[in-house]
């Protein structure tokens, strides 16, 4: 994983192969400040950091790690970063604060949200669901978690107020549930691997499961568009060379997300590191992209993905009445890469 000892003949190489447009950039780089959470898609920001993309791109980058989106979303609203990668709320509840816009999918995530069971109950909970009834469940309310356990109730008859809700931040919530506190845990990777380490849970119910599209976001404020239309789409570009970088890496990557979660408080097994990358949480490549944001005439995937999660929000009182998905996501970043042979050659690693 260790990149240092070979970047400059790596930097000299990529140099050789850049646009000399893009070369003579450097001497007047872009500034641009980035946020991300220490989730799946900051890797991607970790890895175009670590090989240089930036630079080479034309771009001064400045990072930020945000521990949730409530403080993110502060710091966007007082201009302490450009642009960055969050979560579903804070992606909603940004567009309606201060016009935040969407511009491309950090990651599709329905096997991410999980209702988590003792490995023992569960079989006896999904021939019996009536069984949950009654039972608390510890949840970060608030949250995809708490989205995807509404809705895996309702998959199983059940309603709302039929169970105990106990709020608890992750970390505190991986404790109680290992320590035997609650019948059932709603949670998210990669919690939810640390609480099957810990205590031997396993998914009772996935988003998927209840037929759910979660969604994280990539996102940018307008201002920083409107004055930086080209550097906004250089980043996403180099955003996604690192996805597809991955793609064609696994094994290196998997050392990648190793290192970062580690960084950031997380130790995981390399099974549950693979499964992260693999199976619970999809990144997507440009071409995927613009599958996922075309409309064609009727709301794209991502737009019905929001629309649901706003339901969701207006129900807990987070969000006062409802905004179009069309007014906050937009794929013209996408298409300007799309359009521009050397942009769309970057971002697929060409």
């Amino acid at each position: 994983m260790n990149s240092i000892a070979r970047m400059p003949l790596v930097a000299m190489a990529a140099m050789m192969s850049l646009p000399s447009s893009w070369a003579m950039a450097q001497d007047g780089a872009v500034p641009i400040k980035i946020s991300y959470q220490p989730a799946l898609y900051g890797v991607s920001i970790e890895i175009a950091t670590d090989k240089g993309w930036w630079k080479e791109i034309g771009l001064e980058p400045s990072f930020t790690i945000f521990p949730s989106g409530a403080p993110q979303i502060a710091a966007a609203a007082a201009g302490d970063w450009d642009v960055g990668t969050l979560g579903a709320p804070p992606a909603v509840l940004g567009a309606s604060r201060i016009d935040l816009k969407t511009i491309g999918l950090a990651t599709e995530e329905g096997e991410a949200n999980v209702l988590l069971a003792p490995k023992d109950k569960v079989a006896e909970l999904k021939a019996s669901p009536e069984s949950i009834k009654g039972q608390s469940i510890l949840i970060p309310t608030n949250s995809t978690a708490e989205f995807a356990a509404w809705n895996c109730l309702r998959t199983y008859g059940l309603a709302i107020d039929d169970v105990q809700w106990v709020n608890l931040a992750p970390p505190q919530l991986v404790a109680a549930f290992a320590n035997g506190t609650g019948g059932l845990a709603g949670i998210f990777t990669p919690y939810a691997y640390t609480l099957n380490a810990k205590s031997g849970a396993v998914k009772l119910c996935s988003a998927k499961d209840a037929g759910l599209t979660l969604v994280s976001a990539i996102v940018a404020r307008p201002q920083y568009i409107e004055e930086h239309k080209d550097a906004v789409a250089k980043f996403m570009a180099t955003y996604l060379r690192a996805v597809t970088w991955q793609r064609q890496n696994p094994d290196e990557a998997v050392g990648y997300l190793k290192a970062f979660y580690e960084r950031n408080g997380v130790q995981l097994d390399e099974t549950y590191l693979r499964q992260e990358l693999t199976t619970d949480r999809k990144q997507y490549t440009l071409e995927e992209q613009l599958k996922t944001f075309a409309r064609d005439g009727k709301p794209s995937e991502i737009d019905q993905a929001f629309d649901t999660f706003e339901d969701y929000l207006i129900t807990k009182g987070t969000l006062q009445s409802k905004i179009d998905p069309g007014s906050f996501v937009t794929d013209d970043v996408l298409k300007q890469i799309a359009a521009d042979p050397k942009l769309k050659a970057w971002a697929e690693l060409k």
